[in-house]
């Protein structure tokens, strides 16, 4: 049985539809094929080209193992997965991680991250790099700002483990404060704001103890 709402999707069940990530698409693409489904049966099922059922076919082709895991609940255009192909596998990781962090996957800057790859990391090293509307200069300077970015990336990932604890610790000595009714209300009365960012605080140390990836401090104003 299916729903059909024809109001503003913003307001009405399609809002809600969990959509398959592109990988899981192209997992599921593979099992119809190995079954025998024809590729032109997919396609009518699906409403699209054959053509098109053949690149999901594909994706993975060229695409590092660790890259795919990375990638496999992400929804990434097939565009994204062209420009990861001209990588070497290493490069391939740093960008997927530098997309997982920025959470962009599309097609314009994954093909950025590919106009700022040094010729020695993708897999044509003969062919040249062409960027519509860049200058030598300005792709020298993309470089040297990706470069700069992954060394700031790495900094972080050395000292995340040692943040996230101390971020669960904090946040289980502000949760006994807030315990404290005479603490609340002296906090309410006399430091509204404090008291605001302290239950903040709370929230995402207790999200950080349930799920560590939805870990981040809130942009507060008092240590």
């Amino acid at each position: 049985m299916c729903l059909i709402a024809t109001d503003d999707e913003a307001f009405t069940y399609n809002k809600r539809i969990s959509r398959l990530a592109t990988i899981q698409e192209h997992k599921m693409i593979l099992k119809a094929i190995k079954s025998g489904v024809p590729e032109e049966r997919i396609a009518k099922a699906l409403d699209i080209n054959v053509a098109l059922i053949r690149r999901k076919r594909r994706l993975l082709d060229g695409i590092c193992p660790e890259v795919a895991d990375l990638l496999k609940d992400r929804h990434c255009p097939i565009d994204t997965f062209r420009s990861l192909k001209q990588l070497k596998p290493i490069r391939q990781m740093e960008v997927a991680q530098l997309m997982v962090t920025m959470n962009n996957y599309s097609a314009p800057y994954s093909k950025a991250l590919l106009a700022a790859t040094p010729l020695d990391q993708l897999v044509d090293t003969k062919k040249p790099k062409i960027a519509k509307g860049v200058s030598p200069e300005q792709m020298a300077r993309m470089e040297a700002e990706m470069d700069r970015l992954q060394r700031e990336m790495k900094l972080v990932e050395a000292s995340y483990g040692g943040d996230q604890l101390n971020l669960v610790i904090a946040g289980a000595y502000v949760s006994s404060l807030l315990r404290n009714e005479q603490v609340v209300k002296h906090l309410d009365l006399h430091h509204a704001e404090i008291l605001n960012e302290f239950r903040r605080i709370t929230e995402v140390a207790s999200d950080a103890a349930e799920d560590p990836d939805k870990a981040g401090l809130p942009g507060t104003k008092h240590a």
